[in-house]
């Protein structure tokens, strides 16, 4: 056991988690460095989840577990509730069906520290449901890719809720986890921390996170999706196209990827007509941003 203990709390939601949240804490406990303080909000779970968890203090010695339950309102809330009750300079949001690598905290300190960064973040490895590895999204290339880096992020939404460290209080400032938003809720939350010009964030290259892809998991409800990806893509559109420098067509971008992933989901499916659907509201969608007053 790692005797060095940072100044961040690990906020984790849990619903329905009781089979996942062990392997999730054993990660933490795995870590080089080790946490301040792990929270984790039962949001609602009817499994044990939060008994599932309790039943690990014993591999987290020095760390405080905090355990919390809620009404089932959504991650969002979880992560608020979670954020709320944080003590330590910085958070790090964990979900309870995935792990990070041993050295996931020691590295993103050490790149606040270089850095400077209100929030960091990394790449990651997708994992199956029947446990194979099959992808690595290399996130730092969406970040160093030419232009602007914010810009970037709102085409390409490429920070993944799992690998971020960040300050606590900018956390806050921003408002939050949108709670209305059912999806999408980390990606509107970065881009509102990040808004202004001199916020300065980091992506880098190490891989530190395991995402295991579940068929119930909260991306697989495909127009869900597409309608909070669109608000938050809509929400944004207007400052960002006010940016001097920043063409149009760039910010296009998001508007297309969000309808083109609902196309092949729906496609996948056997769901042509909805397919198609999709296809003619992309154009609709461009129009109305285009023109919508400023």
């Amino acid at each position: 056991m790692p005797e060095e203990i940072a100044s961040v709390s690990v906020i984790i939601p849990a619903y329905r988690a009781a089979r996942t949240i062990a392997r999730a804490l054993q990660s933490i406990a795995a870590q080089t460095v080790l946490p301040a303080e792990i929270i984790i909000i039962d949001d609602g779970s009817d499994d044990g989840a939060i008994e599932a968890a309790e039943k690990m203090s014993s591999v987290l010695p020095g760390v405080g577990l905090k355990t919390f339950r809620q009404d089932h309102k959504g991650a969002g809330a979880a992560r608020n509730k979670g954020v709320q009750e944080a003590t330590s300079t910085y958070v790090a949001f964990l979900d309870a069906d995935d792990e990070w690598l041993p050295e996931k905290l020691e590295r993103s300190l050490q790149e606040i520290a270089k850095t400077g960064s209100v929030l960091v973040s990394h790449n990651y490895i997708m994992r199956d449901s029947a446990g194979r590895e099959t992808t690595v999204l290399k996130c730092d290339k969406n970040f160093l890719a030419p232009g602007d880096a914010y810009v970037n992020l709102y085409c390409k939404g490429y920070i993944a809720t799992s690998a971020v460290v960040a300050r606590r209080d900018a956390v806050i400032a921003a408002g939050g986890f949108d709670e209305s938003l059912p999806t999408a809720q980390d990606y509107a939350l970065w881009l509102s921390m990040l808004e202004k010009l001199e916020t300065p964030f980091h992506i880098f290259a190490d891989v530190l996170i395991r995402y295991h892809v579940t068929a119930g998991s909260i991306t697989s409800h495909t127009e869900r999706r597409l309608h909070c990806a669109l608000r938050v893509a809509k929400d944004f559109y207007p400052a960002l196209s006010n940016r001097p420098g920043i063409p149009l067509f760039s910010l296009w971008f998001r508007i297309l990827s969000v309808h083109y992933e609902a196309l092949m989901a729906y496609a996948s499916q056997g769901r042509y007509l909805a397919a198609l659907g999709v296809a003619l509201r992309f154009p609709v969608t461009i129009l109305k941003l285009t023109f919508a007053p400023k």
